[in-house]
Order: C-alpha cells, then structure tokens, then sequence
C-alpha cells in the first residue's frame, strides 16, 4: 500500500472519528450541564484537539508497523503539534 493511499486513509477515518465526536462530546456535555452554549463549547473544543491527538496516534502506530523509530519520532511528533509546526519526513531522520 503506497504512502499516498495510507495518508487518504488516515485522513478519511480522522475526519469520520471527528464527526462522531463533535456528537457525542456535544451530547455529554449537555447532558452534564443542561446548558447549549456550554456543551457546543465543550463539545467543539475537545474534540478539536482529540482529532489531532488521533492522527498523531495513527501515524505512530502506522511507523511502528514499519519499523521506524517511533519513541523519536512520537516525541517530536508532540513537541510540533503543541507548537504548532509541522515536521517534514527529512526532518526525522
């Protein structure tokens, strides 16, 4: 399977997981606090930052399936998600 198709795969099962979430933490958070203004904020923030988290996630067990080193690439992985910035393949090596 070539790089390409696992990236579109990734992308598709992020942005569906995504979705799914958004739902239920909206749903959660009403539930919890009976208030709309609060469970969309809730509701969007969280999910927001958990989709990044899964995409991380999915890339390093995607690396660990092919032998990368996966306990650097994680760490930096994290280190450019909470910066902001995005790592270049080039980069981890």
């Amino acid at each position: 399977m070539s790089h390409s198709h696992c990236f579109k795969i990734t992308c598709a099962k992020t942005a569906t997981y995504a979705l799914m979430h958004f739902t239920v933490a909206i749903a959660v958070a009403y539930a919890l606090t009976g208030s709309w203004s609060l469970a969309l904020t809730i509701g969007i923030v969280e999910p927001f930052v958990q989709t990044f988290a899964f995409a991380i996630h999915e890339r390093i067990w995607v690396r660990a399936s092919s032998g990368e080193n996966v306990k650097q690439d994680a760490a930096e992985e994290m280190a450019a998600a909470v910066s902001g910035t995005r790592l270049v393949k080039s980069e981890l090596n």
